[in-house]
């Protein structure tokens, strides 16, 4: 993971990073949180994601499209621990978690829309590791996304050795 803020990043690599226009607010304890882009695309339905978190995360980051809707959640406590139990950066999602206060506990890095106390549906509907767009920028799994309090980033390119050190 870079320790570069998206500021810098932004200055240093104008061409080559697409900022996400979606107003994200963080939920897990890292706010700063970067890595390989793995997709889900679904509406109300946790299945797929489940069963992705379960995978090695081998420091990727999930970006989950449930078209902006915060009806029900698409993260709660229980897959959050998951997740950085199985070694993902994050996850970023177009749409609501619940357990707030738990996930703020967690070491890992959540961006959502908002939330809900609603769980979602467990069908299977959707897709995974398909390009999905929102907030003006495409998110295509094997790209790479940088994360902080500022901004969510796209790059084809891995700057991840630029803040190493």
């Amino acid at each position: 993971m870079t320790s570069l803020a998206t500021t810098d990043l932004h200055d240093a690599f104008p061409n080559d990073l697409h900022q996400c226009q979606l107003q994200f607010k963080d939920f897990g304890k890292k706010a700063q949180f970067s890595g390989r882009i793995r997709t889900i695309v679904t509406m109300h339905d946790t299945k797929l994601a489940q069963s992705l978190f379960r995978e090695p995360g081998n420091g990727q980051v999930v970006v989950i499209d449930c078209g902006g809707s915060l009806r029900t959640a698409m993260l709660g406590d229980i897959n959050a621990e998951i997740l950085r139990k199985n070694g993902w950066a994050g996850v970023i999602i177009n749409g609501a978690v619940r357990d707030s206060a738990a996930l703020a506990k967690i070491d890992i890095g959540i961006k959502a829309l908002g939330v809900t106390s609603i769980r979602s549906a467990k069908n299977a509907i959707g897709a995974t590791d398909v390009p999905v767009a929102f907030g003006e920028v495409l998110f295509t799994p094997g790209l790479f996304v940088y994360c902080d309090s500022d901004a969510v980033l796209v790059s084809a390119k891995d700057l991840s050795s630029l803040g190493a050190g």
